[in-house]
C-alpha cells in the first residue's frame, strides 16, 4: 500500500460548515488574504495558490465577485484578471525561473471545472524535465518546495512588481 503524507489535507477535511451552507473557498473575506494565502490583490482580482497544487507554485486567478460564468464578468473584472496574468508570467519567469507556464479557465463541470461556482483562472509553472515516474507509474506528484516557501516567494516577488 502506498502512503502519501498530506498533513497539510486536514485543514480542508475538518472545515466546519453549517447544514446546508455551501462554503465558496475562493470567496476571501477581508483581513483573510494572509491564512488563505492570497499572493496579492489588484483592482477587481485576486492571486490565490492552489492549496493542492499541480507543481510548485500552482495559483488561480479570482474574481472578487462570486460567479461562474464567464459571460458575467464585467470589463473591468475580466482586465484586472488578465493583468494579473502579466504580472504573474514575469514573477514565475524572475523568482522561479520557469521554461513555460500552462494557463487555462475549465469553464463548467463537462470542461472540468472542480470549483464551477465561482470562475477562475490555473497558472501551473513548468520546467523541463518537471515530470516524473512517480506521476506516470505511480499516480503520484511529488511537489519539491513547501507551500507556504512557495507563497512567500510569490508574495514577495508580486508585490515588487505592482508597487
Amino acid at each position: 500500500m502506498d502512503r502519501v503524507w498530506a498533513p497539510w489535507r486536514m485543514e480542508y477535511i475538518t472545515a466546519t460548515k453549517q447544514p446546508g451552507e455551501k462554503k465558496c473557498f475562493l470567496c476571501i473575506e477581508e483581513g483573510q488574504d494572509e491564512e488563505s494565502l492570497v499572493v496579492g490583490r489588484l483592482g477587481k482580482a485576486f492571486v490565490i495558490m492552489n492549496r493542492f497544487p499541480y507543481t510548485n507554485g500552482h495559483v488561480m486567478v479570482v474574481p472578487i465577485r462570486h460567479t461562474g460564468l464567464a459571460e458575467d464578468l464585467t470589463d473591468e473584472e475580466s482586465l484586472d484578471m488578465m493583468r494579473l496574468v502579466r504580472i504573474m508570467v514575469t514573477v514565475y519567469k524572475e523568482e522561479f525561473n520557469v521554461e513555460g507556464i500552462n494557463i487555462g479557465v475549465n469553464v463548467g463541470r463537462a470542461a472540468g471545472a472542480g470549483l464551477e461556482e465561482h470562475i477562475h483562472i490555473h497558472m501551473v509553472p513548468r520546467w523541463f524535465g518537471d515530470t516524473n515516474f512517480m506521476a506516470v507509474t505511480g499516480e503520484t506528484r511529488v511537489i519539491s518546495e513547501h507551500l507556504l516557501t512557495s507563497y512567500e516567494r510569490l508574495k514577495r516577488k508580486f508585490f515588487e512588481k505592482v508597487l
